[in-house]
């Protein structure tokens, strides 16, 4: 399921399916009832022709690209609500967003009535919404998380990065880099979580082109904020960068290998 402006990320998703031998629908629908109140679904990037090429080049059987009109009848009333997972994060900072998103999955899902639905760990908070609406209405799909495809230097893949002149881009880089160090420093023994996230504030700080609006180190299946480590975190990170609202983060787990949480990060050069 996407909202078009197709990039690397995607294609991942496509070739997931279609390389497991499923038969693959994409949809491309920019969904209004998930933006707010002065943010940028009028001006979200529309490339419906260069999608579809994506679309056909990575295995996609159908492509569902339904009008608002179709998915909200006039007088349509029902909406997925989950009110205590969607509450942090991303809840704090866009109300209603989440309402949007598992209402839209939902009718999408009914639609097309898939076994497997793909979806991109970098909205970590939107995969735990849908798998909890799946488990909670016995949705019979079986959703499936892969990994963030990322720019060289570390930069999470995102239809918004088109939006970032070279400054911003080299800017934005600062959050990979924010994740990377929070997964070292959660590793280390002594190190408090209330400390690893006022590195992160200040490494992400540094530059006048990011604002950020959180740093989060929570437990990755409740997403409730930690002060102490536990075996398996979720550091999260949302920030605008000039003008353009980035979110990312990288999943740490205690009982895993200590490798670099985003090994692009090392000897990255930034990106122009």
């Amino acid at each position: 399921m996407t909202m078009g402006a197709l990039h690397a990320g995607h294609r991942s998703l496509l070739e997931a399916a279609a390389g497991e031998g499923l038969w693959t629908v994409a949809t491309v629908f920019v969904n209004p009832t998930q933006f707010g109140p002065g943010e940028d679904f009028a001006k979200y990037p529309r490339t419906l022709d260069a999608d579809l090429d994506v679309c056909r080049d990575a295995g996609a059987a159908l492509v569902f690209t339904p009008s608002a009109e179709e998915m909200y009848p006039p007088d349509a009333e029902t909406v997925v609500r989950l009110p205590n997972i969607t509450a942090p994060l991303e809840g704090r900072f866009r109300p209603g967003h989440f309402d949007g998103v598992a209402t839209v999955v939902l009718k999408l899902l009914n639609v097309v009535q898939p076994d497997v639905a793909y979806f991109g760990r970098k909205d970590y908070q939107q995969a735990a919404v849908i798998r909890r609406m799946v488990r909670d209405l016995n949705v019979p799909t079986e959703v499936r998380v892969c990994e963030t495809v990322r720019e060289p230097g570390g930069l999470a893949m995102s239809s918004r990065n088109r939006y970032l002149s070279a400054d911003e881009r080299a800017a934005a880089l600062s959050i990979s880099e924010a994740l990377n160090e929070a997964a070292t420093l959660l590793r280390t023994e002594g190190v408090s979580v209330d400390f690893v996230r006022a590195q992160m504030w200040a490494l992400l700080s540094r530059s006048d082109l990011v604002a950020v609006q959180y740093a989060s180190v929570a437990d990755a299946d409740s997403l409730e904020e930690l002060h102490e480590t536990r075996e398996r975190m979720v550091v999260s990170v949302a920030a605008k960068v000039g003008e353009t609202r980035l979110i990312d983060n990288v999943v740490v787990d205690l009982g895993g290998p200590d490798v670099p949480a985003i090994p692009e990060v090392l000897n990255r050069e930034p990106t122009a």
